[in-house]
């Protein structure tokens, strides 16, 4: 499948705020919107008119596709699903995209990006209620239990990540068990559990026309 593989921190300079794309990096002096707060083509873009109704959806779009490491086609059948449920569109999508295995593996603070959770599953470094899943879209469930291969348990990464676990908050959806290298999903995210950064009203808004 196709995939961005351009410098990250470009695409942080374009939305023109941190999505959190490089784990810890993001976090210190070296992240790029520390260091360079404008915008690629910021300069020439001053004596422009400000951006559309039309403009501001599309940049939301793209800033949820970007978090979430999720192409076009996937991300409009992920809007579809979400448009058939009786729930809100906006709000089933957003937990569609939480859902995600990779997303999950960050959430947990198994990976410092969901880049690099992504990378972690489909390397098979992930069981879900015990089976092998090394698929990154895979959605999990209400009672799942996403744990570490147990071969993967010797890793010095691993080992060295239990020891300072959790480096991040966990959401209370999910439970973490790090002395087992385990979490498990307690439950659906609710509306004010979401990414804040991510208004998913005006990306219903960009399908619906």
């Amino acid at each position: 499948m196709a995939r961005y593989t351009g410098p990250s921190c470009r695409l942080c300079r374009r939305a023109g705020e941190k999505l959190f794309l490089k784990g810890e990096r993001c976090h210190t002096a070296k992240c790029a919107i520390e260091k360079r707060r404008r915008a690629p083509g910021a300069n020439a873009q001053v004596n422009r008119r400000r951006l559309s109704d039309y403009g501001i959806q599309l940049k939301e779009k793209r800033k949820a596709r970007v978090m979430y490491g999720v192409l076009e086609r996937q991300f409009r059948r992920y809007y579809e699903v979400a448009r058939k449920n009786p729930q809100a569109t906006g709000l089933m999508l957003m937990q569609l995209l939480e859902r995600r295995l990779d997303n999950v593996v960050f959430r947990l603070d198994f990976a410092e990006s969901r880049n690099q959770g992504r990378q972690m599953v489909m390397h098979g470094h992930f069981f879900v209620n015990g089976r092998k899943v090394d698929v990154p879209s895979y959605n999990v469930k209400e009672g799942d239990v996403i744990s570490w291969k147990p071969s993967s348990r010797d890793n010095e990464y691993v080992k060295a990540m239990v020891q300072n676990m959790p480096r991040k908050p966990v959401p209370a959806w999910l439970t973490l068990d790090a002395a087992n290298l385990q979490g498990t999903v307690a439950r659906y995210p609710g509306a004010q559990e979401l990414d804040a950064n991510i208004e998913s009203r005006l990306i219903v808004e960009f399908y619906s026309k």
